[in-house]
């Protein structure tokens, strides 16, 4: 289980809406790729959602995608939403509201295909994945991704010279994904995993990037107090031993998953109740 707090994710990616777009080239590059997967799938939703849509990047390519879905969305941030609802054109069609993707205001089975692009690494992903199971109808596919433990490596390592705090999310497995995905009760999981590698010329733009994208360190066991100069110095030496050919690495390694509700739509693991519901009307 990984150890957040949601409040301070809120926060963060609410600071972060405004500068978003222009920092988040990772999460465009793999929310493509993402929407591209579905060409492979014979799928005809009546209603879509996307859990995490942050800026609402990729709702115009599943807008275009699935032409004749209803497509909902949400995201943890408010202000991330209003972002969202700011775009012209595409997003009028789109039901888009402010929640965290573990607790969604829906009924059960009210989802056909359920997409999340690097939203699951801020979860707790044995709850999202309940949920999600949840709100999915029998036949629904879940389409995701996410971040594995290979994930800002570098960082990692330059901080662990410094302390022995967490600086950087442990990130899950994707193996470890595959089975929490089998447990929630979904079935025929499918994943893979690509790592990508983002280069920047001096240290302080590759962490102002992260910033600027709300990945700020959201562990609860986090160092609360300033980092401090000497601290800061010692993690930012030791962070330029990664540099190589006068470029500073950032690697990601992303996730990609694919799994199915069973046709009997048998329920998985009970969820607390007493969430606010969207009504939605029986198709």
């Amino acid at each position: 289980m990984i150890d957040l707090s949601p409040t301070s994710i809120r926060h963060s990616f609410d600071r972060a809406a405004a500068d978003y777009d222009e920092a988040a080239v990772l999460q465009r590059t793999v929310a493509d790729e993402l929407v591209s997967r579905f060409q492979w799938l014979r799928i005809a939703p009546a209603t879509v959602l996307d859990v995490g849509t942050g800026t609402g990047y990729a709702l115009p390519a599943l807008r275009q995608h699935f032409r004749h879905s209803r497509i909902w969305a949400c995201d943890i941030s408010p202000g991330m939403v209003k972002r969202a609802t700011s775009r012209r054109g595409f997003w009028r069609p789109v039901l888009l509201w402010a929640s965290d993707g573990q607790t969604l205001p829906l009924p059960a089975g009210s989802v056909d295909c359920l997409y999340s692009n690097l939203a699951i690494q801020w979860m707790d992903p044995v709850r999202a994945f309940a949920e999600f199971r949840r709100v999915l109808r029998p036949h629904g596919v879940l389409m995701f991704s996410t971040f594995g433990p290979d994930t800002l490596t570098e960082l990692r390592a330059a901080w662990a010279q410094v302390d022995d705090r967490p600086h950087v999310h442990n990130f899950v497995d994707m193996h470890d994904l595959g089975d929490l995905l089998l447990a929630a009760g979904f079935a025929d999981p499918v994943l893979d995993v690509e790592r990508y590698t983002l280069t920047y010329d001096a240290p302080g733009k590759a962490l102002r990037d992260l910033k600027r994208i709300g990945a700020h360190n959201a562990h609860q066991a986090r160092f609360a107090g300033l980092t401090g100069k000497a601290r800061y110095r010692r993690f930012i030496d030791s962070y330029e031993t990664f540099r190589r050919d006068g470029r500073l690495p950032l690697t990601y390694e992303v996730v990609y998953g694919q799994a199915w509700v069973g046709a009997s739509g048998a329920p998985g693991p009970a969820v607390r109740s007493g969430r606010p519901t969207i009504p939605i009307k029986p198709l």
